[in-house]
């Protein structure tokens, strides 16, 4: 029997690994798929462009709503369960997208999508710290954040070739058979790797964590679309919600997400640092295009293939980076990274009018090398502190915090620019001057910009107290137990 789990917990990882990869990059390949087909879904089905939106907002909304689930189910059910459960889910929502009739049918497959999706995430960064030894989980986590990374970069490009030759409906038909391999690979090489404990299910607990994260992503998502009034107070009846939630995991002997996580300080100092850097990152590639398109004036396409070679090396820097955090510990590499983000926040904070487009370049890979070198080995570290039984709890808060940062980044500083811009105008001579409304949107990203570059700042310092020694609970030798079918 030991000979057996070591023999899985070696040769067999390769495969595994495999398996948990392709399911992720097909599923995050569909959800970047559909946004160039817009227009083309507005006057297919006549409707309007807030109510086609849905099939992005709703698609995220339904993968935060769903996440923090995800622990529970993780000890509910085994690896092999989970992952079939959510590319079944993911095959048949793409399904039901490629033969919908009309809109609705069209947003309920995309809803069914995300519930596979949802899944997905969290299942692969726990089975990740079950099956590999500390010294080798950066490398895999790279490997993870490569994919996951990939999916955006291409995903556009390739549905606009698509569009263009073909119909809309070919973006779901060419990931079917992709899907329906994965599932196939999977059920050859995928193990169960969890430990099934089947814990007590609150109901109580699901329905305050889907009011509470579901209003709070919501809102956060629609505060720039709603009045203040209403997307506000959407974001502050979630967080009653979240707080009701807190107190009754606190009180619980099984609660549905586990907040003895947080009594590890690395876990918690990442956590902080997570949500700095998602609500930065959202935030920044969000404004950038705007201030590519208002200020600079490019094309939106333009815009697009100046962002593209920050993203593909991002992507190309995960797996890189994953090793370099093996080999040499967390803050080898965290720390350089973070210094890496603020300097090229403290750049684009002194952009203007005139700022060459090579420069823009230059700081847009500055930024995301530096988030290839934070995100995955910060999470990496995070997660290595927790016991065994914690790690499908801590993956799942870091993901929905995640979620939840991205929101609450853009809403946030999206709000900031808006202001910055109407301050400017209003001491402006001429308001509806061409060149005064482009200073204007110039202001309020360079205000944007240097508030980013000042909580980059603070987190780098906080980088410095991030350190990779092991819970007390925690056996660096432990080998997985449950790797064999």
């Amino acid at each position: 029997m030991n000979e057996q789990v070591h023999e899985a917990s070696g040769w067999r990882r390769g495969p595994m690994l495999a398996a948990l990869l392709i399911g992720v990059f097909v599923a995050f390949l569909s959800e970047n798929l559909l946004t160039n087909a817009f227009p083309g879904l507005m006057r297919e089905f006549n409707v309007s462009a807030s109510t086609i939106q849905w099939l992005s907002t709703g698609y995220m909304l339904v993968i935060g709503v769903l996440v923090p689930v995800t622990a529970l189910l993780q000890q509910w059910f085994t690896t092999r369960q989970m992952f079939m459960s959510a590319m079944a889910l993911f095959l048949a929502g793409t399904c039901l997208c490629a033969g919908s009739p009309g809109f609705v049918i069209l947003l309920m497959g995309r809803v069914v999508q995300a519930c596979g999706t949802g899944l997905l995430v969290p299942l692969m960064m726990n089975t990740i710290l079950a099956i590999y030894p500390l010294e080798r989980r950066g490398a895999a986590m790279g490997l993870m954040g490569l994919v996951i990374m990939v999916a955006p970069v291409i995903g556009p490009a390739l549905s606009g070739l698509v569009i263009d030759t073909l119909h809309w409906r070919w973006l779901f038909f060419m990931v079917i058979p992709v899907a329906l391999f994965s599932i196939i690979y999977a059920f050859l090489h995928l193990k169960n790797v969890t430990e099934i404990t089947k814990p007590r299910v609150d109901l109580l607990s699901i329905v305050l964590s889907t009011i509470g994260f579901g209003c709070v992503i919501y809102g956060f998502g629609r505060t720039n679309v709603w009045s203040e009034l209403e997307g506000y107070g959407l974001i502050a009846l979630g967080s009653l919600f979240l707080l009701l939630l807190i107190w009754r995991q606190l009180k619980i002997r099984e609660p549905l997400i586990d907040l003895s996580v947080f009594q590890h300080r690395t876990f918690s100092l990442v956590a902080v640092l997570v949500v700095v850097l998602m609500m930065v990152l959202f935030a920044t590639t969000t404004l950038l295009p705007i201030y590519l398109q208002d200020v600079m004036q490019l094309t939106a396409f333009a815009a697009g293939l100046l962002l593209m070679p920050g993203c593909i090396l991002n992507a190309m820097m995960m797996p890189v980076t994953g090793k370099l955090f093996d080999k040499f510990g967390p803050r080898f590499v965290i720390v350089p990274g973070l210094l890496l983000i603020a300097i090229s926040l403290w750049l684009f904070a002194g952009i203007d009018s005139d700022t060459a487009q090579g420069s823009v370049l230059f700081n847009h890979i500055l930024l995301f090398v530096g988030i290839s070198f934070v995100v995955m080995p910060a999470q990496t570290t995070g997660l290595n502190q927790l016991p065994r039984h914690l790690v499908a709890h801590g993956t799942a808060i870091y993901n929905t915090l995640q979620q939840i940062a991205g929101g609450m980044g853009i809403a946030l500083f999206v709000g900031v620019m808006s202001s910055g811009a109407n301050r400017y105008l209003q001491h402006s001579l001429d308001p509806t001057a061409v060149h005064e409304k482009t200073q204007s949107v110039l202001t309020g990203l360079q205000t944007v910009f240097g508030i980013e570059f000042i909580l980059a700042t603070l987190v780098f310092v906080l980088g410095w107290f991030i350190n990779s020694r092991l819970s007390s609970n925690f056996s660096q030798k432990e080998e997985p137990k449950n790797l064999l079918p």
